[in-house]
């Protein structure tokens, strides 16, 4: 979806990687609303912890009640130099992009866009569709040697699905318990969906030279000495080799990771970028050209660009 809060230009950093000292910090949401009765909570990027690794912004959408009218609906917008990761949770929403292509997404898929040096696309509720829907998306950012990549678009309807102690560990980017991501990233990365049934204790091992974040969907947790609740995110900082999640109920649960990001970025809007002099061209190419190209069959406006 586009970025419903609009984001002052900074350099992105990250916080304590550096540290040798294990860290855990929580870290409120900010909330907005997205059209008529879909709640936004945005976990990152956080004025205390920009980026994860790769993982520079984490949106938790709904539940939001699509029964009636035309539902959710985000017209045309821009993007580049990221990877757009949509991970569905309850419900249905159709992608339409740039490059052609038309795809539903359901719970328990991904989308995959990377938008690489520019795409663009749509987002919307299906006309035949489930009465909610509830969604986690997050942007990746690419790499210097890879940012200006041609555009691309994958979707995963099976991901690896692994049982641990009466939860349910869908790796969503990355390795985990000698299972492999079929989804395709350009920095090390790991995302994983942790399910549960009810009470539960998960162990699962870290990558010391990863950074991590876990945050709770629906549900309650606790991880490391903090209790857990939709609208917060644990930053774990790295030197972890494993973490211990108790969860209090059924709950969804999302911990991700990766390889500290080695180069300062620039989010604004739906751009990550590497100076304001970039973002500048973006909003002019998305303004004046056709250099995101077009998208075919939404009944609607592009989304226009703010004012920087």
């Amino acid at each position: 979806m586009s970025s419903s809060m609009t984001m002052t230009p900074k350099e992105y950093r990250d916080c304590t990687h550096h540290s040798e000292a294990q860290c855990a910090t929580l870290l409120p949401a900010r909330e907005a609303m997205l059209g008529e009765g879909m709640k936004i909570r945005r976990l990152l990027p956080h004025r205390q912890q920009r980026m994860i690794g790769a993982w520079c912004f984490f949106d938790h959408a709904g539940p939001a009640d699509v029964s009636q009218g035309r539902g959710v609906r985000v017209g045309p917008h821009p993007h580049t130099g990221l990877q757009t990761f949509s991970w569905m949770m309850d419900g249905e929403i159709l992608h339409r992009d740039s490059l052609g292509y038309k795809q539903v997404l359901r719970k328990g898929e991904v989308n995959l866009m990377t938008a690489g040096r520019g795409i663009s696309h749509s987002e919307e509720s299906p006309e035949e569709r489930s009465d909610t829907v509830q969604l986690a998306q997050f942007w990746i950012a690419l790499p210097e040697e890879k940012r200006h990549m041609p555009p691309a678009f994958s979707h995963h309807a099976d991901l690896p699905l692994i049982e641990k102690n009466g939860a349910t560990l869908t790796l969503l980017v990355g390795e985990l318990f000698g299972h492999t991501s079929p989804v395709e990233v350009h920095s090390p990365l790991v995302g994983v969906d942790i399910t549960t049934a009810g009470a539960t204790q998960i162990d699962i091992p870290l990558n010391p030279g990863f950074e991590y974040g876990v945050a709770v969907l629906t549900g309650g947790a606790e991880a490391s000495g903090h209790a857990l609740s939709p609208g917060a995110l644990l930053y774990l900082g790295t030197h972890r080799s494993s973490i211990t999640i108790n969860a209090n109920e059924a709950s969804q649960i999302i911990l991700l990771g990766g390889e500290p990001f080695a180069e300062k970025i620039m989010l604004y809007w739906n751009f990550v970028a590497r100076s304001t002099q970039e973002v500048r061209e973006y909003i002019k190419l998305w303004r004046e050209t056709d250099h995101f190209g077009t998208v075919e069959g939404y009944d609607g406006e592009p989304l226009p660009s703010p004012e920087l």
